[in-house]
């Protein structure tokens, strides 16, 4: 194996996902050079990512890169990579809410920040965006615990619970909450909602898209009509929100919105962008919540107006995520319960630069 290049790595499931996280002095400082040792490590550009790491699915196809804080008021710095599965593509422009609670375990672990207790506070630089979130990680005795008693929808079993605060989440990759000005637009005769907050996303109604939005994940990649819709519609307001031509890239999330069935505030089908998620993206989920406490968005004419502090309650494929919405020093801030969970750490193993191709 003295072919490949072994690079330190643990695989971890944050939340609903799962990828390898690395130390940023473990990859090369050069972007084309690490996204192309990326590529091979998840083996991007195969349906099952069959010569990688990678799960073939958009959940599984994510990496997370932590080093040494590089701005003040934080312990470390989180870059969050989307690899593509379908095409040998890496996308740096999103966050990754559930990749995102493992950040402060594996933080601790890797000695980047040091445990203050039965609870430590993890305060983390998000690169992709410049934003701030805050992780409250189980420390007893010192170390990280896993095991606990909490239980988030998606994912089975019990774990520790890891709490995440999102703090002033708005204008995460555009600087605005509305990028195109206006709480609600028309795309091709169809109200959406484009919004930017922790994920910049296009929301609409399931109704004006031709369905009920209570169909599961599998039934709505199986849609050819609605997928196709979704894109034309998601591939404008990425035009209407200044991010130019989004063809190759995974933002904005496209949303379907609809109302609950089992006592939530909302039903929502979330986009990946071209497969549905089997349960919510963390981020996207602050953002929804948002749009619903924002005047004139579709989220909140479906729903009413709803003013914090409040729990709002996102009906999922797989269940429900509860978000907790509330206000500090004049800005909304966003909270929710993860849990994460440490697989398997050792070296993975990449091609050689130089006999790594990538496809045009």
């Amino acid at each position: 194996m003295n072919d490949l290049i072994p690079i330190p790595c643990v695989l971890m499931r944050g939340g609903t996902s799962k990828g390898p996280f690395f130390l940023s002095s473990d990859l090369p400082s050069n972007t084309v050079e690490r996204d192309a040792i990326l590529l091979s490590i998840m083996g991007s550009g195969h349906p099952l990512q069959i010569d990688g790491i990678g799960g073939g699915n958009p959940v599984t196809s994510k990496v997370a890169i932590v080093g040494a804080s590089s701005v003040t008021g934080a312990d470390v710095d989180y870059l969050f990579a989307q690899v593509r599965v379908d095409q040998q593509l890496v996308d740096t422009s999103p966050n990754c809410g559930n990749m995102l609670a493992a950040v402060g375990p594996f933080a601790i672990e890797a000695g980047l920040v040091k445990s203050t207790g039965p609870m430590t506070r993890v305060k983390i630089h998000n690169v992709n965006t410049g934003k701030l979130i805050e992780a409250e990680v189980p420390t007893p005795d010192g170390q990280v615990a896993y095991l606990g008693d909490a239980a988030i929808d998606g994912v089975p079993g019990l774990a520790a619970p890891i709490a995440l605060t999102f703090m002033d989440a708005a204008g995460a990759r555009t600087g605005k909450l509305f990028p195109t000005g206006n709480p609600y637009d028309t795309i091709d005769g169809i109200e959406v909602t484009c919004i930017d907050c922790a994920m910049p996303m296009m929301l609409v109604a399931a109704e004006a898209c031709g369905i009920s939005g209570y169909e599961t994940a599998e039934e709505l990649d199986g849609n050819t009509a609605l997928t196709q819709l979704l894109e034309r519609l998601r591939l404008e307001a990425g035009r209407l929100m200044g991010m130019g031509d989004v063809s190759n890239q995974v933002t904005p999330k496209p949303v379907l919105i609809s109302r609950p069935r089992h006592g939530g505030h909302l039903n929502v089908r979330y986009f990946m962008p071209h497969q549905c998620h089997p349960s919510l993206a963390t981020t996207g989920a602050v953002g929804i919540a948002t749009a619903c406490i924002s005047d004139g968005t579709i989220a909140s004419a479906l729903i009413g107006k709803q003013t914090p502090p409040i729990i709002l309650i996102l009906e999922h494929p797989s269940g429900r995520l509860d978000v907790k919405l509330d206000s500090r020093d004049g800005k909304t801030v966003a909270g929710i319960l993860r849990t994460a969970r440490r697989l398997f750490e050792g070296q993975v193993f990449a091609k050689p630069l130089g006999t790594i191709v990538r496809a045009a």
